[in-house]
């Protein structure tokens, strides 16, 4: 069987089984959600992952290498993910 997520860009088999286990099957599913919201769904299925798997998401939904990334962006994923850390301790 093929898995789309291992054939996107940053995407090896490790990402693409978590992936897969916070029940994103597919690109679709992965641009659906985007980037913040994957990696936030992977780490509450208990895998303790880096800022890397957020930066490869991204940069795979992009289709560029997650270290061509602008700082800027990372900054702004980065934002977006603790924004919702906030709200959750609120």
């Amino acid at each position: 069987m093929k898995d789309e997520l291992q054939h996107m860009k940053n995407l090896g088999k490790t990402s693409a089984q978590w992936l897969h286990a916070a029940g994103i099957h597919s690109a679709n599913d992965l641009r659906r959600l985007g980037a913040v919201s994957a990696y936030r769904a992977v780490r509450a299925r208990g895998f303790r992952v880096s800022k890397v798997l957020l930066y490869a998401i991204e940069g795979a939904l992009l289709d560029v290498h997650w270290n061509e990334l602008p700082p800027a962006h990372k900054a702004a994923l980065n934002g977006q993910l603790n924004e919702g850390v906030r709200h959750n301790k609120s």
